[in-house]
C-alpha cells in the first residue's frame, strides 16, 4: 500500500501530501489510530479527505495510506435485520465486541463471514449465465428470500453448482468465461456507493404506494418508484410520518437511513422496530428492514456516506424484484454536513453559506429511485421509492435545501405546525402540498376502486380550497353572516378534515386505512353533503340538518373493521333513513301551519 503524510487538519478535514495516483473518492486510513477517510480534492500535490470519525488527536507528519479503493458496501444474506452505521459498520455487531462506544478506527465486516445459508439454485450445470441474470436464492428471513445474482461484468457457462450451506465468501458455483477461464461465484457483492446500480430500462410510475395514510393516499399519492419530501418545523411530525410509511407502506423491503437526527428519536427506531409486528407478515417488521443509523453527535463526514450507503443497499434489493422503500431523515442535515465540509475546503459559498453544488448533490439521490426492469433474467420488476424529511430552519420552506429538494421530488407534503398544536396529525397543509403523480396512477384507480375515487378525490380538494375562500370572509364578518350553502360548505370540510383526513397513529382501527375504505369514508361523507344541499334547498333548516346524529357515526366510521366493509353499508342506509325522516318531518310541519 502506498501513502503520504498528514499536513493540515481542520476538523473533519485533513489535508495529506505525497499520495501515490489519488483519486477522487478514494478510500483511505487516516493517521496511526488509521481512521476511515475518503479523498474529496485534489489541489496539485495537495489531496483533501473528509474523515469519518472523530480527528482529535491527529497531528501534521502521521502517515495517509491509500487503500485503492472508493467507499463501497457489501451486498449480500445478512443485510436484512442489520444496524450499520453511516459507512456501514454492523453497530451490533460492534456492541457486543467494544461494548457502547465505538473506538477509533476499528472495522468489522459488514456482514457476518461465520453464518451458513442454505442455498437454493435455480440454473443448472451447463446454463448460459450473464450478468444479473438469477443463480438461487437464500431465504434470509420468513418475510424475505434473497435473490443471488450474478455480479457486475460477469458472464459465461455454469459448470458447476450444488444446493447447500454456504457462507458469503464461499464458491456457490463456478463458470466459464468466453476465454476459458473458469472461476467461483460467491454470494457477495461489493458496490461503490456513488455510483448507481444499472437496470435493462426504466419504466413509468403507474402504482400507488399504498401508504395506509389518508391525506397522502388520497389527496398526494406517491408512486411506487417515486419521490417524496417532508418539510417542517420542529415538532410538526416529519419522523412520525416517517416512522408510519415504514410500518404500513406496501413497500417489500424498507431501509430506513438517520442521518444526523438526535439519538433518542433514532433509539426510539432501534428499539420499537425489532418489536413491532409486520401487518404484512404477522413477523416482527425488523425482519424487512435495514437501518442506517448516523446520530447528530456522530462525525459530520459520514451523514454524507450514510445517505448513500442506503441507496445503495435499496438498489440491490430493487434489482431482486422487489419494491423496495427508503425513508431519509433528515436530508437538513446531510446538507449541514457538506456546508461545514464546504467550508472547511475554502470553497466559494452559495445561497445561506451551502455549496454552490447542493442542487446537483441532491438530485443525484434523489434520481436514483425509479421503477425499472431490473438486467439478466428471468425478468424481474423493482421499484425504489424515496422519501426524505427536510428540517428547515424556523419552519422557512424557501431556504437552499427545501427548494433545491423539491426541485428534485415530485411529491411535496408541506407540514404545518399550527395543525400539530391543534393536535390534527399528519399535519400534512392539504393547501400547500402537491402531488404531481395522480395523473400517472389514473389507471390504477379506475381499475381497482373503480370510476367514483378520482370525482370523490376532485370534490373533497374542491370543498377544502372553497373553506380556505370563505375563512377569510368569516374572519371579517363572522360565520352568521354567511349563507346556508356557505355553512354547509364550511361544515362539509369541517367533515373532511376532521372525519377523513385527521388520522390516530396509536389506534389499531385508524393507524392504517386501506384504499378501498378510504373511498367508503368519502362516499359517507359525500353522501351526507348532498343529501344535506338537497334538504336545505327543499327548505329545510340548516341547524336541523347540522343536528341529526348520524354525523356522529360518520365520524367513528374510523373504528370499522377493515375485514368487513358491511358496516358503511349500515351507515349509508342509516344516512339515507335520517334525511327522509327529516324531510318528511318538514313535510308534515309545513301540512299542519297550511
Amino acid at each position: 500500500m502506498t501513502h503520504g503524510d498528514i499536513v493540515k487538519v481542520a476538523g473533519p478535514l485533513v489535508v495529506a501530501r505525497g499520495l501515490t495516483n489519488p483519486q477522487m473518492y478514494e478510500l483511505v486510513r487516516v493517521g496511526e489510530a488509521s481512521l476511515f477517510g475518503e479523498i474529496i480534492e485534489l489541489r496539485g500535490d495537495l489531496a483533501s479527505i473528509q474523515v469519518y470519525e472523530e480527528t482529535s488527536g491527529i497531528g501534521p507528519g502521521e502517515p495517509v495510506v491509500q487503500t485503492g479503493t472508493s467507499l463501497t458496501v457489501e451486498l449480500g444474506p445478512g443485510l436484512i435485520t442489520s444496524i450499520y452505521d453511516g459507512i456501514q459498520r454492523p453497530l451490533d455487531a460492534l456492541l457486543l465486541q467494544y461494548g457502547d462506544f465505538i473506538p477509533r478506527g476499528v472495522s468489522l465486516p459488514a456482514l457476518p463471514r461465520d453464518k451458513a445459508w442454505h442455498f437454493h439454485p435455480l440454473v443448472r450445470e451447463g446454463d448460459a449465465v450473464e450478468e444479473g441474470d438469477l443463480l438461487g436464492f437464500v431465504d434470509e428471513t420468513t418475510a424475505v428470500t434473497h435473490r443471488i445474482m450474478m455480479p457486475k461484468g460477469r458472464a459465461g457457462t455454469v459448470t458447476a453448482i450444488a444446493e447447500g450451506n454456504y457462507t458469503i465468501d464461499q464458491g456457490i458455483a463456478t463458470v466459464r468465461d468466453a476465454s476459458g477461464k473458469e472461476e467461483a461465484v460467491t454470494m457477495l457483492q461489493k458496490w461503490p456507493v456513488r455510483t448507481s446500480r444499472p437496470f435493462a430500462r426504466r419504466l413509468p410510475p403507474e402504482t400507488p404506494l399504498v401508504t395506509g395514510q389518508r391525506v397522502i393516499d388520497a389527496l398526494f399519492p406517491v408512486a411506487k418508484g417515486g419521490t417524496a419530501c417532508v418539510p417542517g418545523p420542529f415538532g410538526s411530525g416529519k419522523t412520525v410520518i416517517q416512522h408510519q410509511l415504514a410500518k404500513w407502506s406496501d413497500a417489500d423491503i424498507i431501509v430506513y437511513v438517520g442521518c444526523g437526527e438526535r439519538g433518542n428519536e433514532m433509539t426510539d427506531v432501534l428499539q420499537e422496530f425489532p418489536r413491532l409486528k409486520d401487518p404484512k407478515t404477522g413477523e416482527v417488521l425488523m425482519n424487512r428492514t435495514v437501518l442506517i443509523a448516523n446520530t447528530s453527535n456522530m462525525p459530520v463526514a459520514a451523514r454524507e456516506a450514510s445517505v448513500f450507503t442506503g441507496i445503495t443497499i435499496a438498489e440491490y434489493f430493487r434489482d431482486m424484484g422487489y419494491s423496495v422503500a427508503l425513508m431519509a431523515d433528515s436530508t437538513s442535515r446531510w446538507a449541514e454536513a457538506m456546508r461545514e465540509i464546504s467550508g472547511r475546503l475554502e470553497e466559494m459559498p452559495g445561497e445561506e453559506g451551502y455549496p454552490a453544488y447542493l442542487a446537483s448533490r441532491i438530485a443525484s439521490f434523489y434520481e436514483r429511485a425509479g421503477r425499472v426492469m431490473s438486467l439478466g433474467s428471468p425478468p424481474r420488476e423493482g421499484s425504489l421509492s424515496v422519501i426524505g424529511a427536510v428540517s428547515p430552519p424556523g419552519g422557512d420552506l424557501s431556504e437552499p435545501v427545501v427548494q433545491s429538494t423539491l426541485r428534485a421530488v415530485k411529491v411535496f407534503w408541506a407540514l404545518d405546525s399550527r395543525l400539530a398544536y391543534a393536535r390534527h396529525f399528519p399535519a400534512i397543509d392539504w393547501l400547500q402540498s402537491y402531488s404531481l403523480y395522480p395523473d400517472s396512477l389514473a389507471g390504477y384507480y379506475s381499475q381497482n376502486l373503480g370510476e367514483r375515487w378520482i370525482p370523490q378525490i376532485q370534490e373533497a380538494r374542491t370543498v377544502l380550497q372553497k373553506e380556505a375562500e370563505l375563512q377569510e370572509l368569516v374572519r371579517l364578518v363572522g360565520v352568521d353572516a354567511l349563507s346556508s350553502v356557505d355553512r354547509l360548505t364550511l361544515e362539509w370540510a369541517k367533515s373532511i378534515r376532521e372525519d377523513f383526513l385527521q388520522q390516530s397513529a396509536f389506534s389499531d382501527t385508524d393507524s392504517y386505512t386501506s384504499l378501498g375504505k378510504q373511498l367508503r369514508m368519502l362516499d359517507a361523507i359525500m353522501l351526507f353533503a348532498h343529501l344535506a344541499q338537497e334538504a336545505t334547498a327543499q327548505g329545510v333548516p340548516l341547524d336541523r340538518v347540522l343536528s341529526l346524529p348520524i354525523r356522529v357515526d360518520i365520524a367513528r366510521s374510523k373504528a370499522i373493521d377493515e375485514s368487513s366493509m358491511k358496516g358503511f353499508d349500515t351507515l349509508e342506509a342509516s344516512i339515507r333513513a335520517g334525511f327522509a325522516d327529516l324531510l318528511k318531518e318538514s313535510v308534515d310541519v309545513e301540512e299542519y301551519r297550511e
